[in-house]
């Protein structure tokens, strides 16, 4: 028989991601409109340790939608990662009278969700990080605000960079995955654009490249590395000492994590929200909620973290082809 749900608590943990405060209102609004009492955990596993857990109502969650960042506010807790830490959050859970959680975040705070439930606290998790590297979701809350933001930041860079006939060379974050390099690549129209996912040779990948260009008359270069390549500076100076041309590395950092999260983002955290919540009024534990083929949908949250997610190169041969 599943366990009477009657408080939900809700909890951002791991990085954060535009779109989070979304996410978090259509839980808690979905729950209290459904009958549940809310109890809002702030920084995450480290907050629910320490107690920092309030009852929330609907206007908790007033006027947050179009803000980045995270209301809850969000921490890493390596205390959380021991069974002690875990046994510790269960307790914690029952001493606030909360009776499943909603965990948004990534894959750490996944097999954090997954810890709690095998210690009798039912979980949903929500995917909310920038990278867009869950396995067992096509997107992540917050992947197309980040790319926006890096889009934007380039283009102004840009400037600067065909002022001076120079190259920039720009590293953009995903953690190990190439998913913002590679979409951003094309949207920039990056002379080059590495992933940790394709290995690349300096001649071939990007000299030779740049070569041919500047033979049909273009004179300043960008080229996007993903966060799982790095050393931007470095490759800055091989690329100069290399083509002779000036080179400057720009490492774009966590500015892509903030910001007002896009249409998209808003949705589909909307959609996510409100679907945990439904599972948990179904009786439905222990499931990751993820968006399939522009569908949300859930696994249960062992299969979910055993997924593996390949990235689709295509569009590397893309822009291969037309950023010349």
């Amino acid at each position: 028989m599943a366990k009477e749900i009657k408080t939900i608590g809700v909890l951002t943990s791991g990085g954060d991601a535009p779109g989070m405060n979304a996410a978090v209102r259509a839980v808690v609004r979905t729950a209290i409109s459904k009958g549940f009492k809310v109890m809002g955990i702030q920084r995450g596993f480290s907050g629910l340790l320490n107690g920092e857990i309030m009852e929330m109502n609907l206007r908790s969650v007033s006027e947050i939608i179009h803000r980045g960042g995270t209301c809850l506010y969000t921490a890493r807790c390596l205390e959380f990662k021991t069974l002690e830490g875990q046994k510790k959050g269960a307790e914690r859970c029952r001493e606030f009278g909360i009776d499943a959680l909603v965990v948004i975040g990534g894959d750490g705070s996944f097999r954090g969700a997954k810890a709690l439930a095998a210690l009798g606290i039912p979980c949903i998790g929500i995917p909310g990080t920038i990278d867009n590297d869950i396995a067992c979701s096509d997107y992540t809350i917050g992947y197309d605000t980040a790319m926006n933001t890096a889009v934007e930041m380039i283009d102004k860079l840009r400037d600067t960079t065909q002022s001076h006939d120079r190259c920039s060379v720009v590293e953009v974050m995903g953690r190990s995955a190439g998913y913002i390099a590679l979409n951003v690549g094309i949207a920039t129209g990056a002379i080059a654009t590495l992933i940790p996912e394709r290995p690349y040779d300096l001649e071939r990948d990007i000299l030779d490249r740049m070569n041919f260009t500047q033979k049909t008359g273009k004179k300043h270069f960008i080229v996007i590395v993903a966060e799982g390549v790095g050393k931007a500076q470095e490759l800055a100076h091989e690329i100069q000492a290399a083509s002779g041309i000036d080179s400057r590395a720009t490492v774009l950092g966590h500015v892509q994590r903030g910001g007002a999260p896009s249409l998209r983002d808003r949705v589909t955290a909307s959609q996510m929200g409100f679907h945990a919540v439904y599972l948990l009024e179904k009786g439905i534990y222990n499931r990751i909620v993820a968006e399939s083929a522009g569908h949300v949908v859930d696994y249960d949250i062992s299969t979910a973290l055993a997924m593996h997610k390949t990235i689709d190169t295509t569009l590397l041969d893309i822009a291969n082809t037309i950023s010349i």
